[in-house]
């Protein structure tokens, strides 16, 4: 797993359940709404590939970013957003829809509905392994994740509701 997705998982304080070789993982798809910021619940991970439910409140975004070291995938579990890529592409996504984003494509997003996003969000080792950052900014600079650059905010969660 790429150093900015520990990072995330450590700041949140979670841990993804660790499945290897003959040994399954058995999830459930449950995530609490947010009425500010955003959150993520690991869901599973292996060696090779992870998945987590990631929530933003309406009107939640990131910055303009790609992934050296990994491919994954977003679809759509509730809400709606826009995903946008550097040259000006933009394609607005809603329940069920799905976008594959390769090792190295930049993108960002914003999260256009009134009611809260909810992602889930696989990925799997790719790319350069040498590659000395595994998250970049468009500048080719390191974007963490969980910072201020990429617009990270701490999570503000719904009482009782959830997405499930």
């Amino acid at each position: 797993m790429p150093d900015d997705v520990r990072m995330v998982e450590q700041r949140m304080g979670k841990k993804s359940p660790l499945g290897g070789p003959g040994r399954p993982i058995i999830f459930k798809m449950k995530a609490q709404l947010l009425d500010d910021g955003r959150s993520i619940v690991p869901l599973a991970e292996t060696e090779n590939m992870w998945s987590w439910i990631k929530v933003y409140a309406s009107g939640g975004e990131n910055t303009l970013h790609a992934h050296t070291k990994e491919d994954h995938m977003f679809v759509i579990l509730s809400g709606e957003a826009i995903f946008f890529g550097p040259n000006g592409e933009e394609a607005k996504l809603g329940r069920n829809d799905g976008i594959m984003l390769p090792a190295d494509t930049f993108y960002r997003f914003n999260a256009c509905s009134e009611e809260p996003l909810v992602l889930l969000r696989v990925g799997s080792k790719a790319g350069d392994p040498e590659h000395p950052e595994s998250r970049v900014g468009i500048d080719g600079g390191p974007l963490p994740g969980g910072s201020k650059k990429n617009k990270w905010k701490p999570p503000v969660y719904r009482e009782g509701a959830y997405y499930e």
